[in-house]
Order: C-alpha cells, then sequence, then structure tokens
C-alpha cells in the first residue's frame, strides 16, 4: 500500500511480537533485515530502549557518492508493539523521512507486522530536487519483512 508520501508493507510473521521486537531493537541486526541493500553494518550502538536514543548506521548508496553514516533518531518505541526512527546524515538534524515498525499480536506465536516508510515530512526543497522519493521500493519493503522472517526463523 502506497500513497504519494509513504509506503507501508504487512506481513504475517511466525513468531511472536516480543521475539520480533527483540531482534528489531538491536541495530546490530539492521543489515541483515534490510531489502534495500544500503545498510551494512551497525556503528557501535546500543540496544534501542526509548525516544530519544540516537543509533549510528555504516551505509552505501549511489545517492550519497558512496560510503556514508547514518544517525537515526529513535521517534517511537512502545516495547513489542512499535519502533520509529528519523534517519539522517551522520551529525544532522534529520530532515523528515522516517521508519515505522508495527507489531500486532495474532495469538501467541504469530505476529502482524507492518513497516512504514513516509517521507511526508521533508520539506527542505534541495533534499527534494537531490533525491528522488522514494528511494526504496516497494518490493525491497516486503524484502525487508521476508529478511526479518528468515533471521527469526534463523
Amino acid at each position: 500500500m502506497s500513497n504519494d508520501t509513504s509506503i507501508t508493507v504487512e506481513r504475517v510473521i511466525d513468531h511472536s511480537a516480543a521475539e520480533i521486537f527483540e531482534l528489531l531493537s538491536n541495530p546490530e541486526n539492521h543489515d541483515r533485515l534490510d531489502g534495500s541493500g544500503f545498510v551494512r553494518g551497525d556503528y557501535k550502538s546500543d540496544r534501542i530502549q526509548q525516544v530519544g536514543d540516537v543509533f549510528t548506521m555504516d551505509m552505501v548508496g549511489d545517492h550519497m557518492g558512496g560510503e556514508y553514516k547514518t544517525d537515526n533518531h529513535v521517534t517511537g518505541y512502545v516495547k513489542d508493539k512499535l519502533l520509529a526512527w528519523r534517519t539522517a546524515p551522520a551529525g544532522t538534524e534529520p530532515p523528515g523521512w522516517e521508519w515505522v515498525w508495527e507489531l500486532e499480536p495474532q495469538g501467541s506465536d504469530s505476529t502482524l507486522v507492518r513497516l512504514t516508510y513516509d517521507w511526508s515530512k521533508v520539506t527542505d526543497k534541495a533534499i527534494l530536487e537531490k533525491v528522488s522519493f522514494p528511494l526504496v521500493s516497494e518490493k525491497q519493503l516486503e524484502d525487508s519483512l521476508g529478511n526479518l522472517a528468515v533471521a527469526l526463523a534463523g
């Protein structure tokens, strides 16, 4: 499901919300989950524990001229239910795009996982001219959900 400024994908995964949240809240796992190919690894970040946390990732992409780092500012945190963050080039404030993971239990061992990529708050005209949103496709987001299922099956 997508509109002009966001894309949302969802999938039922046969694991508890607690198991999924445990994996998602550790930035060390994000390179295994990323369906876009941009995330290369975690840059010595601690587990996400609250709104306001910042974790740094090693990235690569032609849109940034190769390798770069991002600071990810946690904007949503509800244990076993919600993780969200806004991404920015390291050392800068987030320009407005956000990643939102929502978990809805479907019984004790099954969870509806919803992943949203939202760039509706990007207002800087220079960024909008430089970056062709969406940078990540619906298929790549679906691949991230598939990667999450594989990582949990372990």
